[in-house]
Parts: structure tokens; C-alpha cells; sequence
């Protein structure tokens, strides 16, 4: 067996383990049970007969749109030879890096604690636990003092990291050690696409198509075409299968059907079993306070209630990001991420490996504007369940690429590359006029990619980046963004001479219009 077909092998049992830890499976078992008892069913068509009726009720669906779910979290499975850590992070210089960031983070906490003498962990009494629960839907109307603390770190904090990172192992033409990029803030080589390779991946985005999101065209009456794709969503929606939904959401998601459409796409089904796990990931805030939960409400305090356009979902936040600070699921990305989760060590035990436990128990230690991650949703879900499932795959696919020091083509230092490439490539004017003023073009933009552009663009046009987002299953298009829209300001920008000057140009970002800004950029230059 050579290294493909091992490979293959090896994936093909990760996906039967899979499967059998799912919900649809013992589904499925009790679908599959239920035909065999049937009457008239003969023994010889056991087989034949149960599959048919299995293939008629819609299962061959269900399971095919379970499938293409773990294909698209799916890694390649490493050589047996390959170590663990080489298999989540080829590039050595890049796990050191992420190491060394990760005990960075643990020790701002650490010496947040012992700053303010607050323990990582306390139970609450019954008391406070009736309390909570009985203001649950109202948890921000009575917070504690939360003046002396401070997020752990910041978007600018962790483009210092990256921009500091280099590879030990490439020598430069004149003897420097690492990668030079003469003119951007990234020092590391990745394997990125060109214009070309970008048009060609988004090509169903081009001019001469319509979309959602774009207010005028030539071919077809805005109205009629809003119409036409609404009746076409429904149809889509009735065949229940996630690769047609996503090639349908290449265009955009109608309004009225983007919630469906998006739970199509991300593989989320709700049903009795979810909302008892959302139950109890609930009784665990109510049992357990956690200092995440106070740099939670700090984070949207300074973020989300601060923004006019999300400060009323300020209660509705906490109820899935408390929840989610608790899920242990989410550690089932750590499996193929570069970065691992932190540890700490129970009261008395310091030091003991057989007392450290992962804190928090998801092992996301949340950040500045972490919050902004769930915000637009909070437009599509009014349900906090199925929006907490919603917000949680979508962090295990894209988001939590976004604050990670990887090689991934859709990692985070991969994005920052891609901008600085587009921007040197195709507007060399104005990023060598910035780069003559000092100003560095992606500490502007950084903190856009970094939030996916959550609280910088209106929120119907997060909406629809975000559609596209599932539709091609790549964060690429936010680094396409980005230099869009420096493109677009072009004009003003070559008028300014200091870094001030370049954000404030920048500063208002809510009456561009996303969609139309990608077209341009990518099929007219």
C-alpha cells in the first residue's frame, strides 16, 4: 500500500469514528431498525429492501451532507512516521513561534490573577447561582466592577509577534538570516495565489454576473432578480444538500432564507439532544465562575455595547459566550491547529501533570474584540441555541484560523501576506508613497482580517462577505477585502503623510459596499 491509499485508508476509519460518535448515526440505526420490522419484508431482500426504503426517506442525504461536513474539517492524515506536532505544523520555526506566543497569553493571565488576587476558577453559591439563572436573559444589567481589568492581549499586540517572526532556516542573497520582504511587515514565505488564481477561484463572483449584495444591473431588474433568487433558495433549501446550498451562496444568501442556507452549510441540525447540551453547558456558568467569564464582559463592554449597531445584543452575547467558554468540543479542532490548549493546575497541585486540566475547559482565552466574532449573527438567530451552534462552527472552521501563527493558506500571517502582496503587485504607487510616510499599510488593515471585518463594515455588508465566506469555504476573501479597499481610497491616501492621517482616511468603512468593492478588485485591474 503506498502513502496516498494509506492516507485515504486511514481518513476513511477517522470517518466511520466519526460518524459513529454522531447523532445520525444512532438515528440511523433506529430508521434502519424500524424498516426491518415491517411486515412482508422477505428475508433474501433484507438488504436490498432496507436500503431502499433508507434511500426513498431522505437518509442517502442526510449521510451524504454528513460526509461532505468531515470532508470539509477533514486534514490530511500524517505518515505513521510523522510526529504529532509535524503533522499540526510542518514549519518548526512556526510551532516555536506559536509556542512562545501561547506562554505569552498564559503569563498576562497569570499575572492577572495575581495582580487582583482572583482565583481562574470559584463555585458559586446557591444563591448566586438562583440569582444568575433568574436574570439569565439579563445578565449585563448588574456586572461587577470591571474597571481593573484588561484584555489579555489586543490585534496590535499579535501583529508584533507575527511581524517579528522569521525562518532560522533561509539565508538571504546578501547573508541575512530569514526571508526579507524589502517592503512589507510579513517576513515569512508562504504559498499564496496571484490575481489569477484569485479570479479563478471566485470566478462566480465576476462583474458580469449577478449577485446579492450588488444594487444595479444591466441584465435584470433589482427587484426581479431579489425575487428569483428567493424562489431559487427555496428550492435549494428542499433538496437539504450542502455542496448545492454552497454553490448556490456563491452569489449570496436572500435575507429570508440566510439562516437556513447557513445552517445547510455549516451541517447544523438542531434537535432535543443539542438544546440538553446547551442545557448543560448553561448549569456549568450557573455552577462555576471563571475570570474568562469577567474578560468576556469586559471584552463586550469595550467592543459590542460600544457599537450602535450591536448594543442591544449585549444580554443575548453572553448567553452563547458564556455557554462556549465551557464546551469541550471545541477542543476537537487542537487535533489539527498549531496551537494547543492552555493548562492550569489545580489549587495545591502546581506542577503536578496528572492535575492540570484545560483552562479555559474550551481552551480559547478570549481576546480584544473577540465578542465581534458572534455580533452580525445576532441579526440572523433569534433562537440562542441554534445561534450558539451556529457561532461555534463557525469558529472551528474559519475563526479560530484567525488568531493562530500557522502555515495554513487560510491562517492568519497566510492573509496578512496575501493583502501586502496585492497591495505591492497591483497598487505599487500608493503602497510605496505609505511606505515613504512611514506608515506600514497592514497595521491598518490588520485589525479588519483579524476581526473579519466585524464592527468596521455595516452589518448586512458583514452579511454578505460572510456568505461568501461558507459559499467557498476560504477566508481568502478577506485579505481580497483589504485591498479593496485601499484601492478604493486611493485617491485620498495619496494625499496623507503620517499614520494618523492613513486611519482616518480609513476610520469609516460602513458605507462601502463589499461585494461590488471585490468585483472590482479582482476583475478589473
Amino acid at each position: 500500500m503506498n502513502s496516498t491509499e494509506e492516507g485515504l485508508s486511514l481518513m476513511i476509519t477517522e470517518l466511520i469514528e466519526d460518524l459513529q460518535k454522531s447523532v445520525i448515526y444512532s438515528q440511523l440505526q433506529k430508521a434502519a431498525r424500524f424498516e426491518v420490522s415491517k411486515p412482508g419484508l422477505r428475508l433474501v431482500d433484507l438488504k436490498k429492501g432496507v436500503q431502499q426504503a433508507l434511500i426513498s426517506s431522505g437518509w442517502e442525504r442526510k449521510l451524504r451532507n454528513e460526509v461532505y461536513r468531515f470532508m470539509q474539517k477533514a486534514v490530511q492524515p500524517p505518515h505513521p512516521a510523522v510526529p504529532l506536532e509535524c503533522s499540526k505544523e510542518p514549519l518548526a520555526f512556526l510551532r516555536k513561534a506559536q509556542l512562545n506566543w501561547e506562554k505569552r497569553i498564559l503569563k498576562s493571565l497569570n499575572s492577572m490573577c495575581t495582580e487582583l488576587n482572583t482565583p481562574l476558577a470559584k463555585k458559586r453559591s446557591e444563591k448566586d447561582q438562583k440569582e444568575l439563572a433568574a436574570r439569565w436573559t439579563e445578565i449585563g444589567a448588574d456586572l461587577p466592577d470591571l474597571s481593573s481589568f484588561r484584555p489579555v492581549y489586543a490585534p496590535k499586540d499579535f501583529l508584533e509577534v507575527l511581524a517579528s517572526v522569521k525562518n532560522t532556516n533561509c539565508v538571504s542573497g546578501d547573508g541575512t538570516v530569514g526571508f526579507q520582504n524589502m517592503w512589507g511587515i510579513i517576513q515569512v514565505n508562504l504559498k499564496i495565489k496571484d490575481i489569477h488564481g484569485l479570479r479563478l477561484r471566485y470566478n462566480e463572483m465576476s462583474i458580469n454576473q449577478c449577485q446579492t449584495g450588488v444594487d444595479d444591473s444591466q441584465d435584470i431588474p433589482l427587484e426581479l432578480f431579489e425575487q428569483e433568487r428567493t424562489k431559487l433558495a427555496k428550492k435549494v433549501l428542499a433538496v437539504s444538500h450542502s455542496p448545492l446550498t454552497q454553490e448556490f451562496a456563491k452569489k449570496g444568501c436572500p435575507i429570508g432564507q440566510r439562516a437556513e442556507l447557513w445552517c445547510q452549510m455549516l451541517g447544523v441540525t438542531m434537535d432535543d439532544i443539542d438544546r440538553l447540551y446547551y442545557e448543560q453547558l448553561k448549569q456549568y456558568v450557573l455552577q462555576h465562575e471563571l475570570l474568562i467569564d469577567t474578560l468576556i464582559h469586559k471584552d463586550v463592554k469595550l467592543t459590542a455595547t460600544n457599537d450602535d449597531q450591536y448594543f442591544v445584543f449585549e444580554d443575548y452575547l453572553y448567553q452563547i459566550l458564556l455557554p462556549f467558554a465551557r464546551d469541550t468540543a471545541v477542543l476537537e479542532h487542537f487535533k489539527s491547529s498549531s496551537a494547543n490548549p492552555p493548562k492550569a493546575f489545580i489549587r495545591g497541585k502546581l506542577g503536578d501533570e496528572e492535575f492540570a486540566v484545560n483552562y479555559p475547559p474550551n481552551g480559547i482565552i478570549p481576546f480584544h474584540g473577540f465578542a465581534m466574532y458572534v455580533t452580525p449573527m445576532c441579526y440572523i438567530y433569534n433562537d440562542p441555541v441554534k445561534l450558539y451552534f451556529i457561532f461555534r462552527e463557525m469558529y472551528l472552521r474559519y475563526f479560530c484560523k484567525l488568531h493562530t501563527i500557522s502555515s495554513h493558506p487560510e491562517g492568519i500571517m497566510s492573509l496578512c501576506r496575501l493583502f501586502e502582496d496585492l497591495l505591492q503587485t497591483h497598487e505599487p504607487q500608493l503602497f510605496q508613497h505609505l511606505k515613504s510616510c512611514g506608515i506600514q499599510p497592514l497595521k491598518v488593515a490588520f485589525k479588519w482580517m483579524f476581526r473579519a471585518f466585524s464592527g468596521y463594515l455595516a452589518s448586512d455588508q458583514v452579511l454578505l462577505l460572510w456568505d461568501r465566506i461558507l459559499a467557498y469555504g476560504s477566508l481568502e476573501i478577506l485579505a481580497v477585502l483589504a485591498f479593496a479597499i485601499f484601492s478604493f481610497r486611493k485617491t485620498n491616501l495619496m494625499q496623507v503623510e503620517a499614520y494618523s492621517a492613513s486611519e482616518a482616511v480609513l476610520a469609516d468603512l460602513t458605507t462601502l459596499k463589499v461585494i461590488p468593492l471585490i468585483q472590482l478588485s479582482l476583475f478589473t485591474i
